[in-house]
């Protein structure tokens, strides 16, 4: 985080997205908002890594990735988001699925249907933020 940022949006995020527009409309969300660090990962291990080496305060985990997918990530973080840890927003294009419900039973706090929009994305990053900041879940 950037101590000399304006108020608004501050905390780390992890955006795990294999979807070049998808992640290039996150970073475009957050760039205005120099508090927040964003992490980037294209796949389900590599977001799986730099999730408990980092725990960054918010992680947008897209449900479809190349190499694992989006359930098995929330299952191996299930423990981490137990402890509140961390926040996880599940990012779908599908409709309401069984994985999305298994997720969400494992912790997951809430799933964003795609396409994603700017408005809903801002909107979204920063209820989820401050609800992280404030400890709450």
């Amino acid at each position: 985080m950037n101590p000399d940022a304006p108020p608004g949006l501050t905390g780390t995020v992890l955006c795990i997205e294999d979807e070049p527009v998808s992640m290039a409309l996150v970073e475009a969300i957050l760039a205005p908002h120099t508090g927040v660090r964003l992490l980037k990962a294209t796949g389900g291990r590599e977001g799986l890594r730099l999730a408990l080496a980092e725990r960054p305060d918010l992680v947008l985990l897209d449900m479809n990735l190349p190499d694992i997918g989006g359930l098995q990530v929330v299952r191996e973080l299930s423990e981490a988001i137990a402890e509140r840890a961390l926040r996880v927003v599940l990012l779908t294009s599908d409709s309401f699925s069984i994985d999305v419900v298994k997720a969400l039973s494992l912790g997951a706090h809430e799933y964003w249907h795609k396409p994603l929009t700017s408005e809903r994305l801002a909107v979204g990053l920063a209820r989820a933020l401050d609800a992280a900041r404030r400890g709450s879940s």
